[in-house]
This record gives C-alpha cells, structure tokens and sequence, in this order.
C-alpha cells in the first residue's frame, strides 16, 4: 500500500520513474494551463473515435494531471511502436485512486484475472508504409500533438490527422530538421516504403 502511494505521488507530481526511460519535464519557459479540468460526465455515445474496452480518459490524465505522453507511451523515442502501458503501470495509482469509478474497477478486475486489456488501435498507418516514431519524435523533431491532435482534451481519442501519404508527404516536404535549419525532411519514397 505504501509503495502503491508513493508510485501514486510520484505520478501526479510528475516525477520521473525508478525503471525505464526518464519522463521529460515542462520546460521553465512553457506556459502551462493549470486551470482545465476535464468535464466529469461525458456522453461516451456521442464521442468521435473507437470505442474502447475501458473508457480510458486522456483528457483527465493528460490533460487536468499534465501526465506527460511518455509515461505511459515510454518507448516513442526508442523504437517504432510508442508502446503501451502495462496494467501494473496503470495500478500505481489506480490501487489507492478512483476505486469507485466503474472504468477504473475494470482496470482492476483485468489486473486481478492477469487478463490483457485489448485495446483498439487508432492511428494505424498501412501495412506497406514504415513509421518509425523513434525517429520523428527524437530530439524534439516533431510534438505529439503535431500528429495526434490535442489529446490532452480529448475524453476519448480519435484520429486528428489522416494519416494518409499526402497528409505525410505534406509535412516531409515543407518540414526542416531543427539540427540543421535550412535542410528539408527526406521526401525519398524509400524513407517510408522500405
């Protein structure tokens, strides 16, 4: 219990995990939006986006938290799959925190029966194209946001961008690497379909 409420503090101060890949804080200069609270009853039948076997709230995580798309998502920067949370992860706080919230109970129960939670996956590109996130999101190349919208206020996620080759070939062609100003994104059929 006490570990479960120090993982719990640990999160929702925003501070970085004892295993893995350290969680980037806010920058000094960045001003932050302490003031959005996510609505508390949300018509789930009206939401854009699949649904999904827990109603999982990024509005309330990452947006009213400020929980950083990398605690969870921890291998965006390593790797071409951003990778998911385990359910452990999500029991850090959700041992000792919104026990009565019926998603949350959920959660719970898949974590008592070790039974996987089987998301629905939102951004999928086609199987013939390669997108490696790591090397998007690495050194600050490009924010999440940039393709996945303002998730932090978003109750339940959808598909911001198309995600469609010009969608794509729009932001390779007008982009420059911020390392080297004046050098533009590879529009190289060969950087995608490989």
């Amino acid at each position: 219990m006490v570990l479960a409420l120090g993982a719990a503090t640990l999160l929702v101060a925003g501070g970085a995990r004892s295993q893995g890949p350290s969680i980037p804080q806010t920058p000094p200069d960045t001003v932050v939006d302490l003031t959005y609270e996510a609505p508390v009853d949300v018509d789930t039948a009206g939401l854009p986006g699949p649904k999904q076997p827990i109603f999982y709230r990024h509005d309330i995580h990452a947006g009213q938290y400020r929980m950083q798309c990398r605690y969870c998502h921890a291998y965006v920067d390593q790797s071409a799959s951003p990778g998911l949370p385990s359910i452990a992860s999500c029991m850090g706080c959700h041992l000792i925190v919104g026990t009565g919230n019926p998603e949350v109970q959920k959660l719970r129960e898949a974590f008592a029966s070790n039974t996987p939670i089987e998301w629905v996956e939102v951004h999928r590109v086609s199987q013939f194209v390669k997108f490696p996130h790591m090397r998007h999101v690495v050194n600050g190349e490009l924010d999440c946001k940039e393709c996945h919208g303002q998730i932090n206020r978003m109750p339940q996620v959808y598909r911001h961008a198309s995600l469609k080759m010009g969608w794509c070939v729009d932001c390779h062609v007008t982009k420059e690497y911020k390392d080297e100003p004046g050098r533009p994104v590879t529009s190289d059929c060969s950087a995608c379909h490989y």
